[in-house]
């Protein structure tokens, strides 16, 4: 007699046999190619990031060979600061603006000073040659804090501190908050006041995940960055024309590497993080104080970032360059040079 229980597995059985034998017969082909597909697919993904990456390296190799560094090297925190110094006399130090370095300074203005100043442009930390120390934050009160750290590193008794662009917020930031190790402040058309258009100008260069940012650094930030490189300084410059030894003489590939593209990127998403604290303290600005402005600037407008401090910071020299743009140093050194020896010559005469 048969069990009755093994009958009804294998009537339970049965239809499962049936379906096996079906897919053993071909009707599991379709997912196969889907499997193939989607393994080609990522096999292709793979390619396309190390052919990215290859080029990266590429790319960051050309630009340290056509622009060693040329400077000294100091640590500050954790902070490896590169910087070049030239001359005698009463310090003067430069700090260059976003994506920037210190060739923005040491190749237009140096050398036409003369006798009597002893002139140091540093890289900000992760620009140009500078490493920014591991859990940085590229945060303008930190970036100040570096550059006071900077000052008594060097032993330099109460320099004037010339700040481009970003540099000028930094600047500003030292002088609320460290006023006493410096003399004065002259700005080249500084950022100075939270404006959401600024962050919309750097859209592509806002990425609040360091994740993120990490991998379009070593992947498609320099391929794209380089691929479109001309547009971009030509709207940096304009109305000026692009200095045509900007990229070797100026330090332009040094922007094209890495590390550089993650410096600024970082420099970007923390910016507007303090610096409507900061515009709060302009009024307590007692060290005297000089601002350049060209009225055809396009990065960054005079309207908002210029003209608003000649009512908060008390006695500031302000100079308005008709038709200059936003790289006077490169296109007006004299004049540059003849507006930093002004606020120069007040700041080191309150120094006394």
């Amino acid at each position: 007699m048969r069990n009755p229980d093994v009958l009804d597995a294998r009537l339970w059985l049965r239809p499962l046999r049936i379906w096996c034998g079906r897919s053993s017969r071909g009707e599991n082909m379709p997912i196969s190619i889907v499997l193939w597909l989607l393994a080609g697919l990522l096999a292709a993904v793979v390619l396309a990031v190390l052919a990215l990456m290859l080029a990266t390296w590429r790319i960051a190799a050309k630009a340290e060979e056509l622009v060693p560094p040329c400077g000294k090297f100091i640590e500050i925190d954790g902070n490896r600061i590169h910087y070049v110094e030239e001359g005698e006399g009463r310090p003067i130090i430069f700090v260059h603006g976003l994506g920037a370095q210190l060739h923005h300074f040491r190749h237009t203005l140096f050398g036409r000073f003369g006798r009597g100043y002893r002139l140091i442009a540093l890289d900000r930390p992760g620009s140009g040659y500078s490493v920014r120390a591991r859990g940085a934050t590229g945060r303008l009160p930190e970036q100040a804090d570096i550059v006071q750290r900077f000052i008594g590193e060097l032993r330099l008794e109460r320099p004037l501190i010339v700040g481009h662009s970003l540099g000028g917020a930094v600047a500003l930031a030292l002088a609320t908050a460290h006023p006493t190790a410096i003399c004065g402040i002259a700005l080249l058309s500084p950022l100075t006041h939270l404006e959401a258009r600024t962050r919309q100008r750097f859209d592509l260069l806002y990425v609040p995940s360091p994740l993120l940012r990490r991998v379009l650094a070593h992947t498609v930030a320099i391929p794209f960055s380089l691929r479109y490189a001309q547009p971009t300084l030509r709207f940096i410059f304009a109305p000026q024309a692009v200095p045509a030894d900007y990229m070797v003489a100026g330090g332009g590939w040094l922007g094209l590497r890495p590390s550089h593209y993650f410096a600024t990127s970082t420099d970007v998403v923390a910016m507007e993080r303090d610096l409507g604290e900061i515009e709060r303290r302009y009024r307590d600005i007692a060290i005297p104080a000089g601002i350049l402005f060209g009225t055809a600037d396009q990065v960054i407008g005079e309207a908002v970032h210029g003209e608003p401090m000649l009512d908060q910071v008390k006695g500031i020299d302000f100079e308005r360059a008709d038709g200059l743009g936003h790289m006077p140093q490169f296109v007006a050194p004299e004049r540059v040079v003849a507006f930093i020896k002004r606020v120069a010559a007040r700041a080191f005469a309150d120094a006394r």
